[in-house]
């Protein structure tokens, strides 16, 4: 089991780099010179390597000339225009600035943009930018070149492959790739605004999105990987020549993934807006607390333990800052001394603050003293009352509704705010035009009963400088409703297991060969020379994902596979079936497995294989993943449909293993099948699927991912599917009760979605 087991080091800080006023925004990595940042104060910053302490980056040049907050930004390698070579700088207020870093001067302003610029990138010499206004402009020398409609809503993102196409990435859920002004390829499957774009070499495209996940694409528009992990809006994604991944959270950590597990998470006390990675696999990140951070895995480079132990004391403060007792902020209670006051009547209560926590006391009167009743926890009634929206508590927590087809969004509000500053705040946020404001702000106070709020007439916009909305002129957002959404179901779109270690894969097989070739019994067992360049060329065409759409599989090398699966003894077979669970994703190859499956069910023949005793783990997770893989593909659905009862009792076991992987793999099948089996209305399959999901549900001790996909099945089953009130018979509110109290964000989130299903009649 070792080949599949993930080796992975631990990142620490190394250091902090501190100088802008506000929220950091955007990073550049500018090659082995330096780092360049952007800020809500404002500025960008260029920061080169200490030359005392390498450890460090001192700022060594600040870019003035943004007159609102600043976002993407590009590097200009040295050349002989930009001799220490230059920056792109993207705004708020709609300027494309380009920056000598010799002189710290403005070399260029590119005015035509009409709201926010979303994403600058180098393209051979010519700059190209995105911006909320829906359109892709390209500039040369200074002069716009052209510029053209990309998505009907906002752009959030634009990047360039290795290739030349660019994809840009929006507001209206999709990808689009380019070659030139023309779009390609739409990608389809987030379910909300798609925030943040990064080349993954060699494979494809990552996407980081307010829905939550990261999807790694194929050029084709196949989806590779889904990272599904952060609790809130993911905001950038980025990633290493090694593999790795990190993306950025409004949740305030930033995320290291390998092979589409998440291995590492940095909590930072703020939202991380982005996170790079610099060459040498060190990450840098962007907060809101105005502060960039570099980790690194080299032991030489950790910052010292008196910046480690203050970084510690900074997050724990700034927890403790947010913590809140019977909904009063934990900072705001008065301390032990508040008891020396005796009490005004019997009974009276007062919580004060001990240490991390809030303690109530209630006044005894015969005997005159404080008698403590215990430690105060928010109780079901008051978060009931108070609405969470990515762990803070708000009074209000809306779903609006903007129409054209945009997702919905959250927008929290306490009575106590400014509508005006919570509308600009969460429009800000959001990366809508202000336009919105007004019907934004009426919309909040027609939903919190102020109905005698005043309306701000003076209000000018700071951005476009027009005045506030004037009755009578169409507006934008008619269409704003509020409705009950769940934040993790329905379930769309199958779960796969995309990542492979290919190399591994081949080494294992010769081995193995080398094996039965020195075993004078089994000798004949083994793969004869074309045997074995068949089996690398089966490989070379799975590595090339971006082909997926054009390659081919020969009948004969299926036929290959299945003769080494019948034939090869059990201990050998996992990295065969490894390449099975490869090729499913192959359209092209699952077409010929179909039909080998459909003379002879050789799936079935190897599920019986290597779940009879003894099943040995290596088989076991690499024959339930193949399977799992199946479901990426249509054309399997009636056979997934047909075996469903024998494949999950063939599995069931894996649930009691002490294998993570093992584990987690079972409960993806389990809601892959709840997926289809809701599409196909198969209720006696759903019935089946909701008591596996249950049984996995109630194992409080098992792994986040494992548990809460057993969770999602079950809420989508009870949303979409015909097995709701056998879930209530089966006691399904005690599991979500539990998944509720869970530590984890988001078990406890589905936990809530699931207890609002079981209150709606």
């Amino acid at each position: 089991m070792s080949s599949m087991e993930i080796d992975f080091k631990e990142y620490q800080l190394r250091c902090q780099l501190r100088g802008h006023k506000d929220d950091v925004r955007g990073i550049c990595v500018c090659g082995s010179e330096g780092i360049a940042t952007s800020s809500r104060d404002r500025t960008v910053r260029f920061w080169s390597l200490d030359s005392p302490d390498k450890r460090k980056y001192v700022s060594s040049k600040i870019l003035l000339g943004h007159s609102s907050f600043v976002g993407p930004l590009a590097w200009i390698s040295p050349d002989e225009e930009f001799p220490e070579g230059g920056i792109v700088s993207g705004g708020l207020d709609t300027m494309v600035f380009v920056w000598d870093l010799m002189t710290g001067e403005k070399v260029q302003s590119l005015k035509g943009h009409q709201l926010q610029v979303t994403g600058v990138l180098l393209d051979d010499g010519d700059i190209v930018s995105s911006s909320v206004d829906c359109t892709l402009r390209r500039w040369r020398n200074g002069q716009p070149v052209e510029s053209w409609e990309a998505h009907k809503s906002a752009i959030q993102a634009v990047i360039k492959l290795p290739s030349g196409e660019l994809v840009s990435g929006s507001t209206d859920t999709t990808l689009k790739l380019w070659r030139g002004k023309t779009s390609v390829h739409t990608f389809v499957g987030h379910t909300d605004t798609v925030r943040g774009l990064a080349v993954m070499p060699g494979l494809g495209v990552l996407s980081a999105s307010h829905d939550g996940s990261i999807r790694l694409w194929a050029q084709s528009g196949e989806v590779l990987m889904e990272m599904v992990g952060h609790t809130s809006i993911v905001y950038s994604v980025d990633s290493h020549i090694s593999g790795l991944i990190v993306s950025g959270s409004e949740d305030r950590f930033a995320k290291i993934w390998k092979d589409g597990v998440c291995v590492q998470s940095l909590e930072h006390p703020g939202c991380v807006w982005d996170a790079k990675f610099l060459v040498n696999g060190d990450i840098v990140t962007a907060c809101s607390d105005g502060v960039i951070r570099i980790w690194t895995v080299d032991q030489g480079n950790v910052a010292d333990t008196v910046e480690l132990e203050a970084y510690a004391s900074e997050l724990s403060q700034y927890k403790l800052s947010r913590k809140t007792v019977g909904g009063l902020k934990l900072e705001d209670l008065p301390g032990l001394e508040a008891l020396q006051i005796p009490g005004t009547s019997d009974g009276q209560t007062k919580i004060v603050r001990e240490g991390d926590n809030g303690v109530a006391y209630t006044w005894n009167m015969r005997e005159q003293i404080w008698d403590k009743i215990g430690e105060v926890v928010d109780g079901p009634d008051d978060s009931m009352k108070r609405s969470v929206l990515d762990g803070v508590q708000y009074d209000y927590v809306f779903d609006v509704d903007i129409g054209d087809g945009e997702p919905i969004r959250k927008l929290p509000y306490n009575r106590s705010d400014n509508p005006y500053d919570t509308a600009d705040k969460w429009l800000l946020k959001e990366n809508l035009p202000l336009s919105y404001r007004q019907q934004i702000v009426e919309f909040i106070l027609q939903n919190t009963g102020q109905k005698d709020f005043t309306i701000d007439p003076t209000f000018c916009d700071p951005y476009t400088g027009s005045s506030a909305y004037v009755p009578g002129q169409p507006s934008y957002a008619s269409g704003i409703s509020a409705k009950p959404t769940f934040k993790h179901i329905p379930k769309r779109g199958m779960l796969v297991f995309d990542a492979a270690q290919f190399d591994g894969i081949l080494k294992k097989i010769s081995e193995f060969n080398n094996a039965l070739l020195a075993d004078l019994e089994k000798k004949d067992l083994s793969l004869t020379e074309l045997e074995i360049s068949r089996l690398s060329a089966i490989i070379k065409i799975l590595k090339d994902t971006s082909h997926y759409h054009s390659s081919s599989f020969a009948d004969v090398d299926i036929v290959l596979l299945l003769k080494l699966l019948k034939s090869w003894p059990l201990a050998m077979i996992f990295p065969v079936i490894d390449i099975v669970r490869m090729i499913v994703l192959h359209p092209g190859g699952a077409s010929i497995l179909l039909r080998h499956v459909e003379v002879n069910d050789v799936l079935m023949e190897m599920i019986k294989k290597v779940t009879t005793d003894p099943a040995l783990p290596a088989n076991l997770l690499t024959s339930i993943r193949a399977i799992t893989n199946l479901f990426k593909d249509s054309c399997y659905y009636g056979w997934l449909q047909k075996n469903r009862s024998e494949i999950l009792d063939a599995f069931s076991f894996c649930l009691a293993s002490p294998n993570k992987n093992l584990q987690l793999a079972y409960s993806t099948l389990i809601l892959n099948y709840a997926v289809l089996l809701t599409e196909k209305k198969d209720e006696e399959g759903q019935s089946h699927v909701l008591s596996a999901a249950l049984e996995i549900a109630e194992q409080e001790n098992l792994e986040v991912d494992s548990r809460f996909r057993a969770l999602v099945a079950i809420g989508s089953l009870m949303l979409e599917g015909l097995v709701k009130k056998i879930a209530m018979d089966l006691e399904v509110e005690n599991i979500a009760k539990a998944a509720k109290a869970s530590k984890e964000a988001k078990i406890a989130e589905i936990g809530a979605d699931i207890e609002l299903l079981t209150k709606q009649r």
